[in-house]
């Protein structure tokens, strides 16, 4: 449940000069043949939830497909597929009790052998899965079986306490998907769920709608349509909800004071479980060693990045854990803006000033390109400080912005090295604290950690954070991987954003005290006005 895109330090959150309340239109005032249209912020890459990474995708694949639990507004495991789960006393065997009133969007049943494939094909090493690992303990993979008809059970090596959350991954049809071959099927671009909408088309560049699934499981949503629209560009964005062209979009921050005086507009703010960071490729010669990192870490101005860039709408980062997460801890190695030690550190690197100021070591120069991804405002800005502030320490930093499918196809491509030498991006994160799919070393080069980080002790501590069940030693483990993480500095932490939503006041069954799933969290009770 993690996918790609709050609170640790010291600046502080704004807060408007007036307040509005929040005030949705009643349900007796619902168009029932209403449409819904939602900016992304990218092109989604694939509509298939076991092999999309990124969160346009996941954005459309949460309207089309279900699992057997979902995640409630109080980050609770809830039934979805499943009525009710039972669990040995050992914990290591689940069964799942699924519904019997399901149907895919085709008709045909839906049954324990669908989500038997799959988590089957999730660990088929030939189905290009980033979630494989989710599914894998110790090195021995869990083990499904379709007890009959209406029950699934998971057997596993060991007690595994992610299990119940990861037990919520999208399921897939067999009848549609068994011997083809699922990282090339047209069913990657013409998707088949469960789920309260019905795939309907995508417009490659523009847009992907989805219909009313009326037959829905939990009953026949309010909305005839959704139809999400890709606007990389958060101006442009934030210029379309004005315009009653899209009915939502995220604030940038340099607009959160002026948005509020908008009318027609309800604005919904939360933390979420989200941060920002500059990622470092560790296979690129510059950034071997960590008394480099730790030097551009010194380096970089983060209170004057959550001024200019986020207009202290965020807090400072430290770590890869947001601090919503009941697992986060203070006890990290944080790197005060501090140019002497940066120096410090990159002379004892090896790192001597050369022509025009730029540092040198063996003939080669301190030079390389950050990757940004097109439309992100924050992050371009981000790019553009940071590169001010890395100067002054005789490191040059060049940018490249680019459309956001072709960046994810670098940084995700299977090569080793791959082609990019440092990007900016983010991570959303899921419910569990368990990110072995981020950082464990067997995740490299096909998998979350593009990176290519690798530490022994952070894999052992990500294993044991699995199998531990008791929640308190479970948050001791986490604090040890996230110190040493820190310490490591194979990202150089950034912001956790302050997520702020404007959402036209025609937009009702929204929540209205959104935790990190934010207001369209139940997309089958959102609905709009004539």
């Amino acid at each position: 449940m993690v996918i790609i895109l709050l609170l640790s330090g010291c600046s502080a959150e704004k807060e408007p000069a007036q307040r509005r309340p929040i005030v949705l239109p009643k349900l007796s005032q619902a168009d029932p043949e209403g449409r819904l249209i939602l900016p992304l912020g990218g092109e989604p890459s694939i509509l298939n939830p076991i092999l999309s990474s990124d969160s346009a995708s996941s954005a459309v694949e949460g309207t089309i497909f279900s699992g057997m639990v979902r995640i409630n507004e109080k980050l609770e495991v809830v039934p979805d597929l499943a009525k009710k789960w039972d669990v040995s006393a050992d914990g290591l065997v689940w069964t799942f009790h699924l519904r019997k009133n399901v149907k895919w969007h085709d008709g045909h049943p839906f049954t324990a052998e669908d989500v038997k494939f799959t988590f089957d094909a999730i660990l088929n090493p030939k189905v290009n899965s980033v979630r494989r690992g989710d599914y894998i303990i110790d090195g021995t993979p869990i083990r499904f079986e379709a007890v009959d008809k209406y029950t699934l059970r998971a057997i596993l090596p060991k007690p595994f306490a992610p299990f119940l959350v990861q037990s919520g991954m999208s399921v897939i049809p067999k009848h549609i998907l068994e011997g083809k071959d699922i990282n090339t099927a047209e069913f990657n671009r013409k998707p088949i769920g469960t789920g309260p909408f019905r795939f309907k088309e995508w417009m490659s560049g523009d847009h992907v709608t989805v219909v009313r699934n009326d037959n829905y499981y939990l009953g026949k949503p309010h909305l005839a349509e959704v139809v999400f629209k890709t606007i990389p560009d958060a101006n442009s964005r934030l210029v379309a909800l004005k315009t009653g062209e899209v009915d939502e979009s995220d604030i940038p921050p340099k607009d959160y004071e002026s948005i509020w005086k908008v009318p027609g507009l309800n604005i919904f703010e939360y933390d979420a479980l989200v941060y920002t960071y500059f990622g470092f490729n560790l296979k690129n010669p510059l950034f071997t060693d960590v008394k480099v990192r730790r030097a551009l870490a010194h380096a970089t101005d983060k209170n004057q990045l959550i001024s200019l860039v986020l207009k202290g709408l965020g807090r400072i980062a430290h770590c890869p854990m947001s601090p919503v997460s009941w697992a986060y801890s203070e006890g990290v190695a944080k790197y005060d803006y501090d140019l002497k030690e940066a120096k410090r550190l990159l002379k004892e690197a090896g790192w001597e000033p050369g022509d025009n100021g730029i540092l040198v070591k063996e003939g080669m120069k301190f030079e390389f390109t950050v990757l940004v991804n097109q439309g992100n405002k924050e992050r371009e800005k981000a790019a553009i400080i940071l590169q001010q502030q890395w100067e002054k320490i005789g490191v040059k930093m060049n940018i490249r912005v680019m459309e956001w499918s072709a960046m994810l196809k670098i940084v995700d491509s299977p090569k080793d090295p791959k082609d990019f030498d440092a990007v900016i991006i983010g991570w959303s994160l899921g419910v569990d604290p368990d990110a072995r799919s981020i950082w464990h070393s067997d995740q490299y080069p096909r998998g979350l950690n593009f990176i290519g980080y690798d530490n022994p002790e952070v894999d052992r501590l990500l294993e044991l954070g699995r199998t531990t069940m008791q929640k308190s030693k479970r948050k001791e483990i986490y604090a040890d991987m996230n110190r040493i993480i820190s310490y490591d500095q194979p990202y150089i932490f950034l912001w956790y954003p302050r997520s702020v939503v404007a959402v036209r006041d025609r937009v009702g069954g929204l929540l209205t005290e959104p935790g990190p799933t934010g207001p369209f969290l139940y997309i089958e009770d959102i609905f709009v006005t004539k």
